[in-house]
């Protein structure tokens, strides 16, 4: 009878975690959704290959929802078998997402590499209409950059002969023009100084460090979730046979 309180109290902490352990799944699965429709461009210039990173998170994420709502019913059913396949569960996504945050963190030189590659890929062959030139346009009017180093950056691109510069270099849209761009005598004093390449390394080193801190955090609450469903399983498990 001792143990009903202590039983109760593990339930209760399970439930809470395995209700955030849901809100993550669901967090994850709208990242997802939004990289897909709003961030796809990007991704395409970071990889070299189309990549499925949205549809990884948007899997993952329906996955957690899903076991997230097993873990409490497993919970409130008190079922020990349900428990176990819950730990193996935290345990397998434990170990991805630890492999995960290693891996971005080790290989972070190597993916600044591959965005210099494709990004210095798709200013040469930049036709402002397909996917990639697009990419390029949301970046250099979003960061306010031209080219990878700097505009010049431009100069050996196809786009350039016939067009200048395209109207994403613009430092000031109210005072640049196409026929300014085309111009090779003041289209270079139109356009933003800064190259993008310098921009978005910058950002993915200093912020690099602070994604592997969080994805490790979020590792290592599973390591909570563990805990809790595999002390739960063995108590209730010695208190049915206590019963018997």
């Amino acid at each position: 009878m001792e143990t009903k309180p202590v039983i109760t109290f593990l339930k209760t902490l399970l439930i809470v975690y395995s209700f955030v352990f849901w809100i993550t799944g669901a967090i994850l699965l709208a990242v997802g959704v939004w990289g897909k429709f709003m961030i796809g461009p990007y991704i395409s210039l970071i990889a070299e290959n189309t990549t499925n990173a949205p549809y990884v998170l948007i899997g993952t994420g329906t996955v957690i929802i899903v076991f997230g709502l097993f873990g409490c019913f497993a919970t409130c059913r008190g079922s020990p078998w349900m428990l176990k396949l819950y730990v193996m569960f935290l345990s397998l996504v434990f170990l991805a997402e630890l492999v995960a945050g290693i891996s971005g963190f080790v290989f972070r030189h190597e993916i600044k590499g591959t965005f210099l590659r494709t990004y210095t890929d798709a200013v040469l062959n930049y036709d402002a209409e397909d996917e990639k030139s697009l990419a390029v346009d949301n970046v250099q009017s979003s960061l306010r950059c031209c080219g990878v180093y700097n505009y010049t950056s431009w100069l050996g691109s196809v786009f350039y002969p016939a067009n200048g510069f395209p109207l994403s270099c613009c430092s000031n849209s109210s005072d640049c023009s196409p026929q300014d761009l085309r111009n090779t005598t003041i289209n270079h004093t139109k356009v933003y100084q800064q190259g993008c390449y310098e921009l978005v390394t910058s950002f993915l080193e200093t912020n690099m460090a602070i994604i592997a801190g969080v994805t490790f955090g979020i590792a290592f609450s599973q390591l909570i979730g563990m805990l809790l469903a595999c002390c739960l399983s063995r108590i209730i498990t010695a208190n049915q046979y206590e019963m018997v």
